[in-house]
This record gives C-alpha cells, structure tokens and sequence, in this order.
C-alpha cells in the first residue's frame, strides 16, 4: 500500500510537471524534460532619469510545442503591465533555452532583449546539467535582469497624442479597405454622417444618404446588420470604418451590387479601469454631451457609454418644374425647413472569460430620438406662361424614434491557436411614430384667397424587428491554410401604418381618407450556409468560398382596424453565391489583388404586392408577385503600394453587372373601377440589365514630417439599359468625384485638419425607391424611369485641435471645427421624363462651429477587483466585444 502511495504520488508530480511545460514534452522525443522554475524579473527605467516607467506593456517570447505540425513555434508566452515602480517578472518558465522580451510604451523606443538563463541541456550519461549541482541549477533559474533602460522617442515627445498614434489611416484586408476615423477632428461631436464625407469611395448627399459606387450600401455595426441609421449614431464612439465593396461568401448575400459599409465601434482591452468624458456646443446653441468607462481585470471586461446630441439643421431649396402633359404648365417651389431635436445612446457590454478556451459576451445599446421640423414652402403655378395662383404651404411634423439591440455571444477556442467555434444570437428593435398638420391656402393672381385653407393630417407609425441566429467556425489547417464555415437563419418582421385625414368643415372634423391611407407588413427569412478555404503558395494568397441562399417572404395588406385583409407569399428557390480573392505579394511593400463575388436584390413590399391601389383612379399602382430578384456579378482588382514610411497608394479598378433589372412600367388598360374607361397602371417588370465600372485611386504620403496628406480620385461610369414593351430607356454617363484631406501638426500638442471634395457632373442614382437614410434600407428598390443628372459641387471643412497629456496617464483635448467654410455645398440635379423637365437647388447647415473639448482617464495596473494572486495576465484567450 505505501508502494503504491509513492508511485502515485510521483506520477501526480510528473504529470503536474508535463502540464506546466509550454506546449507538453515532446511526443516521443527522448531527452530530458524541461523543469518550469526559471523566473525572470526586472525593472524599466527611463535612460536619462532611472525613475521607473509604469503602464510598460512587457512580452516574453518562446518557443511552443505544436501539438498539430510536431513542431516547435515561437510564440507568446505572457504579457503584462509593469507597476507603477516599473517592475516586471516572469515565472514558471522553462529553464532551458533562450528567450526573447519586448517592451513599448508611449513616447519610448520599442525594446527587444534576448534572454538566457545558461543553463544547457544535459548530454546523454552526464550527471548534471549545467556541470553543477541541483543548487547551482535552482540558482541560476531565478535571474534578476536590473535596471533596463528605455530611450525615449525624439519623434514622439511633446506631441505624443496627436491623430498619428501608429494606426495608419488605410489598411487593406483581403476582402475591405479599413480607414482609421478615431482621430477625426471635422466630426467631433457630430454623427456618423459627417466621418462618412471624409471617406474616400463615399458620397453623401444632403440628407446625408451615402453611396458607394452611385449605390447605396448595406449598413453594418461591428460586423452585424443594424437598424440605426448613419445619423443614430454618435461619431466619438466610432474607431474605424470599413468598406466592403465586394463581400465573400462569409456575408449575406442580398444587398444587390453596393456591398456593405461595416462601423467599427471603439473597445479598450487594456487591464485596469480607463475612461473618458467628452462635451460640445455649436453656434445654433446645440450641446452634445458624451462619457465611456470600461473596466477590465482578470476573467471580465466590462464596457459602458453614453451619448446625447442635440441638433438644429436648416434648409433651404428652389424647384422649377414644366409639366409637358396635357397642356403645358410650370411650377416654381421655394422652401424653408428648420428641424430640431434631440436624441440620446446608450451601449454597453460585458466580456466574461469562463476560462482560457471559452468566452461568453452580453453586448446591448439603446437609443431614443426626438425631432421636430417645420416647413414653409411657396408654390407658384403658371400655365400656358400666364401666372395663375400660388399656394403658401405650412408642415409641422414630428417624429420620434427608439432602437433597442442585444446581442448573445459564446465562443471556444480548441488547442491549436486559431481554432474555434463560435455562435451568436442577435436582436434588433426599431419603432417610430411620426406626426404631420399641413395647411396649404390658395391664392389666385391678384393675391386674393381662393376659398377656404385645405388642412390635412398624417398619423404614422411603424416597427422593425431583426432577428440573426448564426454559428461559425475556423480552422488552421496549417500554417499557411484555413477553413472557414458557417451556417445563419435571418428573420425580419416589418410593419407600417399611414393614416391621412383631411378636415371637413361642415363637421369641423377631421375624416380618414381610405384611398391614401395605408397598412401593411411583411415577414421575411432568410437562411444560408457559407464555407471558405483559404491558403498560400510562396507569394501567392487565395480565399475561395460558396455561399448557399433560400428565402421566403409574406406581404399582408391590413385594413382601417389593423386586421389582415390580403396576403401574398413568394417563396425564392436556393441559390449559390461564390466568391474568390487571390492576392500577390509582389514584395514587402507591394501587393496586387483580384477579388469577385456574386450579390442578389430581392424585391420589396410594393414591388410584390399583387393587390391594385386605386387612390388614383386615373393612376392605379399594382406589383408583381411573379418578379426576379436582381443579380450582380463584381470583379475588383487592386493594387497597394506603400512605397515609403508613412506612405501609402491604393489603386482598384471595378466592374459590376446587373441582370433582370427591377423597373417601374406603365401601361394602359381596361379601369375595373369605371365601366367602358380605361387607365394608366403602374407595375414592375424584370427589363435588361446595367452596369458600372470605373477606377478609384487613393495616396497618403507625409509631405513633411508635420504635414501628412490624402487625396482619393474617383473615375466611374454607370449604365442603365431598361427595354420594356413598348419603351426603351437608356442612361449613362462618365463621372468623376475627388477627396482631400490635410493633417497638420504645429507642435507643442497642435494640430490642423483641412479636408475638402469636389464631385462633377453625374448621373442620378439608378435605385431611387429603396435607399433609405444613411445606408439604405436592407430590402433594395426600383429603378428610376427619369432621367437626370446632378450638377458639379465642391466644399471644404476645417478643424483645429490643442492635446494635452499628464504622466498620470490622463489626456484632454479641445476641438475648434467648421462645416462647408465657403458656403459652396449646393446641391443641384436636373431630372426629365416623358411628362415633365424638373430643376432643383438645396443647401443645408452651411458655415457651422462647433467647439468639442474631451477628457480621458485610465489606470492600466488596477487591482480593482483584488485579485488573490500576482501573477501577470495573460494576454489573448478572449474574445472581442462585439457591439451592435
């Protein structure tokens, strides 16, 4: 029995021993098994001073056994923070081989250091390592490595928070182009919107609608579809945006041809506590007010921020239209909007580490916005250039809206680095109710009224609800290859309501008009599947991946009590979706890229609905049940040079081609409301096809050491061939659009942006009904049967920044910017059809300041949760907070 109890206890002793060895002995390998008693420990100081340097971040690297290639692979073996005193240690590390530690901070030179503690492996027959004893072993294995001294950066002193804090501007992945907004000085304290104008590959109109390649984008949150808006969201907590022109197999494929606009919320995962509190008012008197704090120690990662931002937007626009039917009339529009409000942003996430293999995160946000606007418009009516009448229009609306998200997340990490599986359950809620008076009085040409006011009432409202639930998984086959799969089930439920009253003044009552009132909703699913294969051969990088989608969509029409009164469902057989991106590695700083996908657009609601609307007896509007959804086929390629330090140049060249083109079409036919009369039908039809192409070029370069500069040029062209029965419509033309930007840093904490963008002459967007604000709505739209252009435009922002920094790791800046300095952005189009020729002018929020001034806070070697031991965390083993 004691026999038995010996043994045991020294299998217990060497398994124990086994299990802390990096990576276990080697399998078979003979030799002598590495002791893990080896402690390395120090301090870092500063070269001139000696005093310690604290907040250090200090790595150790080693050589890792391999469990799947047999191999022996240098890796990572801990990271830490150093104390506040600037010590560091490392324990139970093996005691044989050599080591290497690097250490970064703020404001210092990298430090790398190779580390030994002498001691060699023992020779087969000798009775000792090292030629010593087991004291001389156990004395060796615990070095002290003294003072090590950092230099500082002559680069970085004085101006160490300026925007260049080592994140380049442009990245590119193998499938996006990343651009780095944190340090955006123009959209302190504004909205999405405003970083989206600085973007290269982006236009935003003046409703702050943003295309991509003349079409409007899907818009993604963290990698995660999203209800908000660009305008919903505020700038300050936006850390990079990335541009997915052409999405892989891995994304949902509908969306048509503008690929995806992915918003990248900012995360600190630094130990400790860190925060910031942020405030603003412009010259309209509008404040914006704005903290974050995150908490970060051990097993959890806990995030919170908050927003709200006030708003006062004015605008102005002239409308000149000729009637060419029938006979011939012009109308002369001039309006004046003013829309305040309000809306508020809350986010927050919890990371929690249930050990180093699994990870769970509760990530959730909500907003709540208010807006009012009132608007004045003057219409003058002419016919047969004789004035006639005019009407003075008055609209006060109001709008509210709340958006609510949470999100669910587990994700295990296996053995082998970069293996894992992981799975998420996302829900999104948007709900809006929206109110309008509008009075519109009638006067003839003498100025005299024409009869009593006609006022009018709008009563809406709707709800969004998105459901994901997916699962994904990844695989490093080896080094130089990996699988990627995945399997996602998408569900959307929609429901809008739109009551319109007109007063009667013989009841002095408002009454519902049921012919220009409406109900409706739909549920749509979508699922899929997705696998991707990716590997290198010497210079050559591939990713090649299929993409299997089916879905169903159910529209029902409601009647005045909310009840369902008609249903139609369309049910879209399984379709396949590849992609593939290859990509040369010409040298260290040049790549070439060739990419392609295929996209899908779906129809939407009133491009399905088979039920007529005859609210217009002359005009009777009516879907089709039986349309195609649009594909497009995209071909990129691309070239990124970053020929010099601090340099960089992108050139993509882009083809799209779209087939069964959605387009509206009317016909003539029999009224079945009026026996013996006939009437226009408008409908939906699959015509031709369009296609674009074009060159997007893209330079940053420091000039000087204190002048970094941006200029992105963009060449495209954009077809439109819509042969219906009876009509052949055809638009295109070559346009171009170019961006600058211009950071400059003055010294002593001071820095200068200058950015500006100017866009030629070009063609109107072709899908006209299904983008929505700041990204589109996710359901696409129909074409435009109008033709039309947009006239040149240019304008330029401006922005000045003073950064202060404190050793204690705090950080303040105030922020002086303005929109449109000249009062050049105004925003013209010229349109045309068969039954009118149309010129319009708008301006909105000219030569507005806004003075932003923040503070940030963080202490990196917190002891806030008190942990029971001093050993340094480990880095890596979590997963990212992801944030919707």
């Amino acid at each position: 029995m004691r026999k038995l109890l010996v043994v045991g206890i020294l299998n217990l002793f060497i398994l124990s021993a086994f299990a802390q060895m990096p990576g276990g002995m080697r399998a078979g390998g003979g030799g002598a098994q590495s002791m893990n008693i080896g402690h390395f420990f120090g301090k870092l100081v500063d070269s001139k001073t000696n005093k310690g340097l604290e907040s250090v971040t200090v790595q150790l690297i080693g050589n890792k056994f391999d469990t799947v290639t047999k191999k022996m692979k240098e890796a990572i073996l801990s990271t830490q923070i150093t104390k506040a005193n600037g010590d560091f240690n490392f324990e139970n590390l093996p005691v044989f081989g050599s080591f290497k530690m690097k250490a970064s901070a703020l404001g210092y030179k990298s430090l790398e250091k190779t580390l030994t503690f002498g001691i060699k492996m023992p020779q087969p027959g000798a009775a000792n390592a090292a030629g010593g004893n087991m004291q001389q072993i156990l004395a060796m294995a615990d070095k002290d490595l003294g003072n090590i001294k950092m230099e500082e950066d002559a680069t970085n002193l004085g101006n160490v928070t300026v925007t260049s804090s080592a994140k380049p501007l442009l990245e590119l992945g193998i499938d996006r182009k990343i651009f780095n907004v944190d340090k955006n000085l123009v959209s302190s304290g504004q909205t999405a919107t405003e970083i989206m104008k600085s973007i290269p590959s982006l236009n935003v109109d003046i409703d702050g609608n943003v295309t991509m390649r003349n079409a409007s984008p899907t818009l993604f949150i963290d990698n995660r579809p999203t209800t908000l808006t660009l305008d919903q969201i505020p700038a300050d907590i936006i850390d990079k945006v990335e541009l997915i022109t052409n999405p892989s197999a891995k994304f949902d494929a509908s969306g048509g041809n503008a690929g995806i606009l992915n918003i990248v919320l900012k995360k600190n995962k630094k130990t400790g506590y860190n925060g910031g509190i942020r405030t603003g008012i412009d010259s309209r008197g509008k404040l914006n007010l704005g903290g974050d704090l995150n908490l970060r120690q051990n097993k959890i990662n806990f995030s919170l921020s908050a927003n709200f931002n006030e708003r006062k937007s004015i605008s102005d626009g002239i409308t000149d239209r000729n009637n060419l039917l029938f006979t011939p009339s012009s109308v002369y529009n001039t309006s004046h909007g003013v829309n305040t409000g309000y809306f508020g942003f809350l986010r927050t996430g919890l990371d929690f580490l249930i050990d180093n293999r699994n990870t769970i995160s509760i990530a959730g946000n909500f907003m709540r916005g208010q807006f009012d606007n009132e608007q004045t418009q003057k219409v003058d009516s002419t016919i047969k250039s004789v004035f006639s009448s005019y009407n003075l229009i008055n609209n006060t609306s109001n709008f509210m809206m709340r958006n609510m998200g949470t999100q669910v997340s587990y994700k295990h990490n296996f053995t082998k680095s970069g293996h894992n599986i992981s799975a998420d359950f996302n829900y999104n809620s948007s709900n809006n109710d929206n109110n309008a008076d509008i009075s519109t009085q009638t006067y003839n040409s003498t100025g005299s009224t024409k009869g009593q006011a006609l006022l009018q009432k709008t009563i809406g409202g709707g709800s969004t609800k998105n459901y994901i639930l997916q699962a994904d998984y990844e695989n490093p086959l080896s080094d130089d290859s990996k699988l990627e799969a995945g399997v996602r089930t998408a569900i959307r439920d929609f429901s809008n309501m739109s009551d319109q009253y007109r007063y009667d003044y013989s009841s002095s009552a408002y009454t519902l008009v049921p012919g220009i009132s409406n109900k409706y909703k739909f549920y749509d699913q979508v699922s899929a599947a997705y696998t991707t294969y990716s590997f290198k051969v010497k210079k050559w990088s591939y990713q090649l991946g299929l993409r299997a989608e089916s879905s169903t969509y159910t529209g029902t029409l409601l009647n005045a009590k909310g009840q369902d009164s008609a249903t139609f469902k369309v049910n879209y057989p399984l379709s396949l979706f590849p992609s593939a991106f290859v990509t040369y590695k010409m040298d260290d700083k040049q790549d070439l890229q060739l990419n392609y996908s295929r996209r899908v657009n779906r129809p939407n609601f009133f491009q399905l609905m088979p039920f007529p609307d005859y609210s217009d007896p002359q005009n009777i509007n009516i879907g089709n049940a039986g349309l195609k959804p649009e594909f497009t086929n995209s071909f990129e390629v691309s070239y990124n040079n970053a020929y010099t330090r601090g340099a960089n140049f992108l050139a993509t060249a882009f083809f799209k081609h779209t087939t069964d083109l959605i387009t509206r079409y009317v016909y003539r036919d029999k009224n079945g409301l009026v026996s013996g009369d006939s009437a226009f039908f408008n409908t939906y039809i699959n015509a031709d096809y369009s296609y674009s192409y074009g060159l997007e070029l893209t330079n940053k370069m420091a000039l000087t050491k204190w002048w970094d500069f941006t200029v992105n040029v963009n060449l495209f062209n954009s077809k439109i061939n819509a042969t219906v029965p009876g009509q052949s419509l055809s638009n295109s033309l070559v346009s171009w659009f170019g961006k600058m930007n211009n950071n400059f840093k003055a010294g002593k904490g001071w820095s200068i942006q200058f950015s500006g963008d100017y866009q030629a002459k070009s063609v109107l967007p072709p899908n006209s009904g299904g983008g929505g604000r700041g990204g589109g709505m996710m359901w696409g739209g129909q074409q435009s049967t109008s033709q039309g252009y947009n006239l040149p435009r240019y304008g330029f922002d401006m922005a000045i920044r003073k950064d202060w920094t404190w050793k204690n790791g705090q950080s303040g800046s105030l922020t002086l910017s303005m929109n449109d300095v000249f009062r050049t952005q105004v925003f013209k189009t010229y349109s045309e059809s068969t039954f009118f020729t149309q010129n319009s002018e708008r301006k909105r929020d000219q030569q507005v300041l806004r003075l932003n001034f923040s503070y940030r806070f963080g202490k990196f070697d917190a002891t806030l949760f008190k942990r029971k031991n001093t050993k340094a965390e480990q880095g890596g083993g979590g997963m990212e907070m992801i944030q919707q």
